[in-house]
């Protein structure tokens, strides 16, 4: 099985920025102070020699700076992969429910989008018996995400090992796993982040993908980067950086290095995930007294994903939803319903199942809620979902105002 799709060896280049690194190494000098101007697509080598050894050191891994590339955020190489390794017909496996650009670029790039369906009862985690038969002799890119957006869960050791040996036994090497870790530092109850391409054999397969936007809290810099498997796949990449994006700003490399080698950064975080546990507790335990609604306990990230469907039961979004149209029904969910309902009615915003994920989501009925504000907001987010659950006549009068703009 061939690495990369048939497009990517169709991609051009800017050879302007084959000249730059060129011209600094003649002139021997350093970027001007302000470091404002046009800069390696890769990254700056100074920012990927530390990120070679944050990444390496979390996950007793050789990382090298050749292996690195910066990209203005996180997410811009979870549709890049599916661009560079994935022809159209092959298939993309990913979480559901799940950071949504992973099955939404699946339509973009006209591949086959495999879901892997999380379970409630197993803490929104996975193992290697379920993802072993999502695998074919078509798949060609497999996406993971722990700890998890929208749910919050984590992979276990044992677990990751599983579903390691399951790519390593029915994978062609070929088959890329894309592991995104972006937050990998937010745990909680004393759990520590563990790798996939830590496990034996998978670094030669796993590109890791991480970010400052959220162990950070960096999201405006819009800085992410991966780790490729190999410098030439790196190279790859770094060229779809030039057609795409030119570079990152350097100054905000220069940032973010600053913040991974500074000696205050494990104090720093780990004042912000006490924070973010303290959230999390007070926002389950609140969700856990309101009827109808029940709420998993969340071993990392910033979000609680609460089932509502006894809630929506108790006010008849159910029925309600099946008054729809066919085509207002595929645009909407259950769970969407008092989703707006919550926002137009009670200020609260959240997001529905569907919107992480919309194949096979028929059915499940839960809101995706962001801990990532202020305490006093959280409770009093809870307070008001409180009294929406149990508000049937609000949301007939919320229900006969927007039904026919569904």
């Amino acid at each position: 099985m061939k690495l990369f799709a048939d497009r990517i060896g169709l991609l051009g280049t800017e050879n302007a920025f084959k000249l730059g690194p060129r011209i600094r190494a003649i002139e021997k000098r350093q970027l001007d102070a302000n470091n404002t101007h046009y800069c390696d697509p890769q990254g700056l080598i100074s920012f990927r020699k530390a990120i070679a050894k944050y990444v390496g050191a979390k996950r007793d891994l050789k990382v090298k700076p050749e292996h690195v590339v910066v990209f203005p955020g996180a997410k811009p190489p979870i549709g890049l992969c599916q661009q560079a390794y994935v022809d159209a017909g092959d298939e993309v496996i990913y979480p559901s429910p799940g950071f949504p650009i992973y099955e939404s670029f699946t339509r973009y790039t006209n591949v086959k989008p495999v879901p892997m369906h999380l379970d409630e009862a197993k803490g929104f985690s996975l193992t290697g018996a379920e993802v072993e038969p999502l695998i074919t002799a078509k798949t060609k890119l497999i996406y993971i995400n722990f700890p998890s957006n929208p749910t919050g869960g984590v992979a276990s050791r044992e677990q990751l090992q599983e579903i390691a040996d399951v790519i390593q036994r029915k994978c062609d090497s070929g088959v890329r796993v894309y592991s995104d870790e972006v937050y990998e530092e937010i745990l909680f109850d004393g759990n520590r982040h563990v790798s996939i391409a830590s496990m034996k054999g998978m670094q030669d397969r796993t590109i890791i993908v991480s970010g400052h936007s959220k162990s950070f809290s960096f999201t405006g810099g819009r800085i992410g980067y991966a780790v490729f498997p190999t410098e030439a796949e790196a190279e790859v990449f770094k060229n779809l950086n030039i057609n795409y994006f030119s570079c990152v700003p350097p100054f905000i490399q220069e940032a973010c290095r600053e913040a991974l080698e500074s000696p205050k950064r494990e104090a720093a975080i780990g004042a912000m995930v006490k924070t973010f546990q303290t959230r999390r507790d007070l926002v389950v335990d609140g969700l856990n007294q309101i009827p109808g609604i029940h709420c998993h306990r969340p071993m990392g990230a910033f979000y609680v994903f609460p089932n509502v469907e006894g809630a929506c039961r108790c006010l008849g979004i159910v029925n309600r939803y099946e008054e729809l149209s066919p085509e207002a029904r595929l645009r909407s969910s259950p769970a969407g319903l008092f989703q707006g309902f919550l926002l137009d009615r009670y200020h609260v915003a959240t997001l529905d199942r569907k919107s992480f994920g919309a194949i096979g989501s028929e059915g499940k009925h839960y809101l995706r809620i962001s801990t990532a504000t202020a305490t006093e907001d959280l409770q009093e987010a809870v307070v008001r979902i409180k009294t929406a659950a149990s508000d049937r006549a609000g949301f007939d009068s919320y229900f006969v105002t927007v039904r026919d703009r569904l």
